[in-house]
């Protein structure tokens, strides 16, 4: 007799599992955080870049150590204060300053503008788009011809002719009163060495400034702009503006030098070891920071002369003498106006500076030499010395602690 009622297997096909509680599945196995990448898809790529850049890094302190090799190479061993050693230092302070001031052209461009006529243009930016909208995207490299020569010629003359003075006026000091009286030693060799410097620059800055500051600009090229100097002026035109020149650059590059020296020392002071104890990269780094904070004081000492030059190159009248010519242009523009375009002029020379010296020290160590500056501790216990470097070290302290280190064939 079939049974009124369906059986449990008709009930479990037709409504599934019979049981109250349904069996539940084993959890999947957990995954570690480290087998998932999906979860760590940007942090996968940032680990990716730095390992790249790394591999890039170590690639080009390879080629540059081997490049400064072949180079050292070929120049032969330099001895300290030797000629050589005064062409080295001659050329890096070329290459220095001629990049640097060509680079920060556009800058340049704009502030002594605004010098001029501080109402043509309300900033950099509204500058550079009146610039390039009326000449073009060159417009803003305006001088740069006569300012990447000019600056090559003063800073091969500045940076080479500074080695030379700093040693002969340590010398001429004695060995007691260069150490106590170094600061005095750093402003005579870069006042002397600037003296010079701005006689080799005078004439292109005069170009330079004549371009930049008459619209169209005065000249179509370096050379066509001496030939239209000497043809209006005379060869005293070129020169007309080397006193104020020397009352810009003179202040301007003792404080650089000077402040630059001391700022490296204290850095090195404050740092744990010693200066010996830090790659190549770390000691360009300090060179850079050093130069930058010296530019922003250079920016502040020479700024009423770097506006004066400015007026004197575009404003001067025919047959007017310097001296008249600063009295008329002051009452003109008054105190104040001696600050014209300072916020602007901060930025670029705090960056100049900070640049230069860091070519400049690169350069060196490219060479074989010690980077500039050095720390009072390494001074009076230099390590890894032999005992005929710290004689020379005892008779030439201060050299020895602009050198970085120890005295020794380079």
């Amino acid at each position: 007799m079939p049974s009124l009622f369906p059986t449990a297997s008709v009930l479990s096909a037709t409504f599934g599992n019979a049981t109250p509680h349904p069996t539940r599945r084993a959890p999947a196995p957990r995954r570690p955080p480290q087998a998932r990448p999906e979860l760590y898809q940007s942090w996968s790529v940032s680990e990716d870049a730095q390992r790249k850049t790394q591999q890039l890094s170590d690639a080009a302190v390879k080629e540059f150590n081997k490049a400064s090799d072949v180079a050292q190479a070929k120049a032969g061993k330099i001895d300290l204060y030797s000629g050589k050693y005064y062409a080295t230092c001659t050329f890096g302070g070329a290459l220095a300053c001629g990049l640097t001031h060509w680079a920060v052209t556009p800058l340049d461009l704009v502030k002594c503008r605004r010098q001029v006529d501080s109402k043509l243009y309300k900033g950099n930016f509204d500058g550079w788009r009146k610039i390039i909208a009326a000449d073009g995207y060159p417009g803003i490299y305006t001088g740069g011809a006569p300012t990447f020569f000019g600056y090559s010629i003063q800073g091969a003359l500045k940076y080479g002719l500074y080695e030379y003075f700093k040693k002969f006026y340590s010398d001429l000091a004695g060995p007691e009163a260069a150490v106590n009286y170094k600061t005095g030693i750093y402003l005579a060799g870069s006042a002397s060495a600037e003296f010079f410097a701005d006689i080799g620059l005078c004439p292109l800055e005069a170009v330079k400034v004549r371009n930049q500051t008459s619209m169209p600009p005065f000249s179509k090229g370096t050379f066509d702009g001496i030939s239209k100097i000497v043809a209006a002026e005379g060869f005293g035109g070129l020169y007309k503006g080397l006193y104020p020149l020397w009352g810009r650059q003179i202040p301007y590059t003792m404080m650089k030098f000077a402040s630059f020296e001391t700022i490296v020392e204290m850095i090195y002071h404050r740092l744990p070891g010693q200066k010996s104890d830090y790659s190549k990269g770390a000691q360009t780094g300090v060179a850079f920071t050093g130069g930058y904070l010296a530019g922003i004081l250079c920016a502040i000492v020479s700024h009423p002369a770097d506006v004066m030059v400015s007026k004197l190159n575009s404003n001067r009248l025919p047959g007017e003498g310097a001296g008249a010519a600063i009295g008329r242009i002051y009452k003109d523009i008054g105190f104040s106006g001696l600050w014209n375009g300072l916020p602007v002029r901060i930025v670029m020379i705090g960056t100049l500076t900070g640049l230069q010296w860091m070519i400049y020290d690169s350069f060196k160590i490219f060479m074989g030499l010690p980077t500039t500056g050095g720390s009072r501790r390494q001074r009076r216990r230099s390590r890894g010395c032999t005992r005929l470097e710290q004689k020379v070290n005892e008779a030439d302290p201060v050299m020895t602690d602009m050198a970085g280190g120890c005295h020794h064939h380079l």
